[in-house]
């Protein structure tokens, strides 16, 4: 009898933030259509969102902080995952440490993109052409591939995938009672800092626009988030649900898959709803939407042309946050309607 190929078993180191968890889908899609088996090792918080992502069999918890050392610990877990007997691994993040514990399993085949001088304990250890590879889900979808390969186009989108018994469950830790399917949710927080934070007094005056037509707004975001979206909810009257702080990232998805449309900073809930497929308004401030796009079919790209922008920067070094403030809110809202329009047809 002929015997069956085995899958292939991957460990994929996987990135620290949101977003960038989001974009590896992407990756995850495209080894899943080779008949590979994904593994994904990852900060506890990620779990609830690799659990909506079908290509992963198991998330492998990482037991350090981000940006947390500590040698021993990292070898410990490197020997522990020996049992597994990984036949590749690809290592996302670009830091010396992340390279580590797939070095420490054994595994006999570890790629990764040249950085930190980690070229001794990668097995495969590639140099990055940034005009190359301009976008950040080609970074990671290229280490699926021999190096200098060409990628094959069009890249897979990420997908979430949300349950009734979650969506129903979330619905009811927070007390919602569905009156209509106008749900616009907004998500005016950025972890990364103020330079990607358009202003809240601009989202309230949307807000105030879209709740006079008959619209919901539902504020998300983190427990970091909640003093913006209490400001921006008290120039509302307080008549927006103010769920900052308030769900797990689990529950964020599943509530966020009701909405209508979405309009949020460039934040890994604005990967979230592109994932999820939403009308999504996506506003860019310091950062850059040709390297980190929400990957979604029904997308309007705010942004405002300035010289000094993008400047990656945490805080607007030029102390102004121009890029943000002159991003009026009558374009967010007639970028809105235009999508919804196009969406609708």
């Amino acid at each position: 009898m002929k015997q069956k190929n085995k899958l292939k078993k991957i460990l994929i180191i996987g990135p620290a933030w949101v977003g960038d968890m989001v974009m590896a889908q992407s990756l995850f899609k495209y080894l899943a259509s080779e008949h590979t088996i994904i593994d994904v090792l990852a900060p506890a918080w990620s779990n609830p969102l690799l659990a909506r992502m079908p290509e992963v069999r198991k998330t492998i918890l990482m037991p350090l902080e981000h940006g947390q050392f500590n040698l021993k610990k990292r070898y410990q877990l490197g020997k522990s995952l020996r049992i597994d007997a990984y036949d590749e691994c690809l290592i996302l993040p670009n830091s010396f440490k992340s390279a580590l514990i797939p070095f420490f399993a054994k595994i006999p085949k570890r790629v990764g993109w040249s950085r930190e001088l980690r070229q001794c304990i990668l097995t495969d250890a590639r140099k990055l052409d940034k005009k190359t590879y301009p976008l950040m889900i080609e970074r990671f979808i290229a280490l699926a591939y021999k190096a200098n390969e060409p990628l094959n186009k069009p890249y897979p989108r990420p997908e979430l995938v949300v349950t009734q018994k979650g969506i129903e469950q979330a619905l009811l830790k927070q007390g919602i009672a569905l009156t209509t399917n106008n749900i616009i949710v907004m998500c005016p927080g950025a972890e990364f800092g103020s330079s990607k934070r358009w202003p809240e007094m601009h989202y309230a005056s949307v807000a105030n626009q879209l709740l006079s037509q008959g619209n919901v707004i539902w504020l998300m975001g983190s427990q970091n988030d909640h003093e913006i979206t209490t400001k921006i909810n008290q120039q509302t009257q307080n008549r927006c649900i103010n769920l900052a702080g308030k769900t797990s990232l689990g529950e964020a998805i599943d509530l966020m898959s009701l909405a209508s449309s979405v309009i949020s900073n460039d934040s890994g809930l604005m990967h979230i709803a592109a994932a999820l497929n939403k009308p999504l308004v996506a506003i860019y401030g310091s950062s850059d939407p040709s390297f980190t796009p929400p990957l979604g079919q029904k997308v309007a790209i705010m942004r405002e042309n300035l010289p000094c922008s993008p400047c990656f920067k945490r805080i607007c070094p030029l102390g102004h946050l121009n890029c943000l403030k002159q991003l009026a809110p009558s374009k967010v809202l007639t970028a809105l309607t235009q999508l919804n329009e196009v969406t609708a047809k």
